[in-house]
């Protein structure tokens, strides 16, 4: 009976064994680099290594620290440096479209909701401050910086000299959040001020240094600012767009056609990193230690902290709740809406980056992936949204700062419904190109992996 037992037991040892082995060759690769910037929304990628989340899946990856920038990353990704990134949600597209680089890339996942601010150094805030800002209301509006630069322009005249201001890169989420916020109360961000892209960690001196007034960042670089008394954070992109998409997982397209099982093999180990990070406040607590490891963020814990556990530090001594400024799982974070990547789309037509009529659903359904997400999602137990299509701006947890809705549907009207916009192609030419319709439906605010993350413990369903 015993040596039965004992047969039955080896036998069982050895099929694991063998399914394991079987499994882990499955993965056409298995050493990966991944690149990532020096901000607090890497965090999946950094916990999916820490974790052994990649481990787990047969992954033995390096997980690299860019220090060129964004631009870096692209270059990186493009040439096959890196097989995967963690890139800026407009910078797939753009370079799909051969705006940003020139190269058919995919956005395989979202990698976090909301994580930005905008954050003005003390003197421009001074001067705000004699035309009505008030830093504590929620959200702040460019209505004083708009009665700055007017009374500015009035007492320069044709000598008139642009405010700069900072942000990560053309396509980013950074510049489009920054213009949304002035252009809603009328300023005209390329005449009325100057916007230059920087690395994210520079964003602090070159404030400090006076090149630019303020700037638009991931953190920690906000918290840095209003730690050193230099400036406060006026307001967050939750506050322009509550639960906006900010970063993806980025790869090239011919490298996931070639590489499906290792594409999948990541993305799994990503999405239950996110999970993990929105499962619990002590979750968080551990990811801030890694983070501020010299290899990552090397930031302070405490610095990190601002934003990681819940909170937001708007000025100094101050910590303002803000639960939702990271979500990486909850309320669908980690998907990849295709109508979050179309209004990037919008976004770059309103402002100029493109300069022909494209038919925008052709473009977004080659770049983002929600039907490679979905097969993987279900292999980790990440529930699904009821489509890839939504509106946006229509309800408590998802709204814009000055009220307008998002609808695909009507995504060439939304372009040039703006109080400013500077696009070179006609309203006419874009819906030409611009002819299909979509099927949109809203998913219910949900919370199924936990209180991190999440606007209220009430929506945790996490048993």
């Amino acid at each position: 009976m015993a040596k039965s037992i004992m047969k039955k037991v080896i036998s069982l040892g050895l099929g694991l064994s063998i399914a394991t082995t079987y499994s882990m060759a499955e993965l056409e690769k298995t050493d990966l680099k991944i690149g990532f910037i020096a901000l607090t929304d890497c965090a999946p990628i950094v916990v999916a290594k820490e974790k052994g989340f990649f481990k787990k899946y047969g992954l033995n990856v390096h997980v690299a620290k860019e220090g060129g920038g964004w631009p870096g990353i692209q270059q990186k990704v493009i040439s096959g440096e890196y097989d995967f990134s963690h890139a800026l949600a407009g910078m797939p597209i753009a370079a799909t479209i051969g705006i940003n680089g020139n190269a058919h890339l995919q956005a395989l996942l979202s990698l976090d909701f909301n994580g930005n601010a905008i954050t003005y150094g003390n003197k421009i805030i001074k001067e705000m401050e004699k035309y009505g800002l008030d830093k504590t209301e929620r959200p702040v509006s460019a209505a004083s910086l708009k009665k700055y630069i007017d009374a500015k322009h009035k007492a320069e005249g044709d000598s008139y000299k642009p405010l700069s201001f900072g942000m990560v890169h053309p396509v980013s989420t950074h510049n489009y959040e920054l213009r949304y916020w002035m252009a809603a109360s009328g300023i005209i961000p390329d005449s009325d001020c100057t916007i230059k892209p920087f690395p994210p960690p520079t964003m602090p001196s070159n404030l400090i240094a006076g090149n630019i007034e303020g700037y638009c960042v991931g953190e920690p670089w906000n918290s840095r600012i209003v730690l050193k008394g230099k400036g406060s954070a006026l307001v967050t992109n939750y506050d322009i767009w509550n639960n906006n998409p900010e970063k993806v997982l980025q790869a090239r397209a011919d490298f996931v056609k070639k590489h499906p099982e290792t594409t999948k093999a990541v993305m799994k180990a990503i999405i239950e990193a996110q999970m993990w990070l929105d499962a619990s406040w002590e979750n968080r607590e551990e990811a801030i230690g890694f983070l501020a490891k010299k290899n990552y963020v090397k930031a302070p814990k405490d610095v990190l902290r601002k934003s990681m556990s819940g909170t937001f530090l708007y000025t100094k001594g101050v910590d303002s709740s803000n639960p939702m400024f990271n979500t990486f799982a909850n309320y669908y974070a980690a998907y990849p809406f295709y109508s979050h990547g179309m209004w990037f789309m919008t976004q770059m037509y309103r402002w100029g980056q493109i300069d022909k009529a494209i038919d925008m659903k052709k473009v977004i359904e080659s770049v983002y992936r929600p039907d490679l997400f979905a097969e993987v999602a279900k292999e980790v137990g990440y529930t699904l949204p009821p489509s890839a299509w939504k509106k946006d701006g229509v309800d408590e947890y998802n709204k814009f700062i000055d009220g307008k809705v998002w609808d695909p549907n009507k995504a060439v009207e939304y372009i040039f419904d703006a109080e400013v916009v500077n696009s070179k192609v006609s309203k006419e030419e874009l819906l030409k190109s611009n002819s299909w319709t979509v099927e949109t439906q809203q998913p219910e605010y949900v919370c199924p992996y936990g209180p991190a993350g999440c606007a209220d413990p009430k929506f945790v369903t996490k048993k």
